[in-house]
């Protein structure tokens, strides 16, 4: 019976490192693309309700191209708080 128990925590215990995990990837990747998506779900929203979505498109664009900058700059430990 003891066997049994410990297997189960074991599991268990897998389970929310992996959703840690999951967690941690998600919460890196709304980071970086965050601006993006919000501005796309503003034009997403803005056309579904019948108006002119086309300055969030804008804007979404904007954060993309400003993301993709931040991912080309090379950091290290002596610019990580840049």
């Amino acid at each position: 019976m003891k066997g049994k128990l410990k297997q189960l925590g074991q599991g268990m215990t897998e389970y929310i490192i992996i959703v840690a995990l999951i967690a941690v990837a998600a919460i890196t990747a709304y980071g970086f693309f965050g601006d993006t998506i919000r501005g796309q779900v503003g034009a997403l929203s803005k056309e579904v309700s019948g108006q002119d979505g086309s300055g969030s498109v804008t804007t979404a664009q904007g954060a993309a191209d400003q993301a993709e900058a931040d991912g080309a700059k090379s950091k290290n430990l002596g610019t990580f708080t840049e």
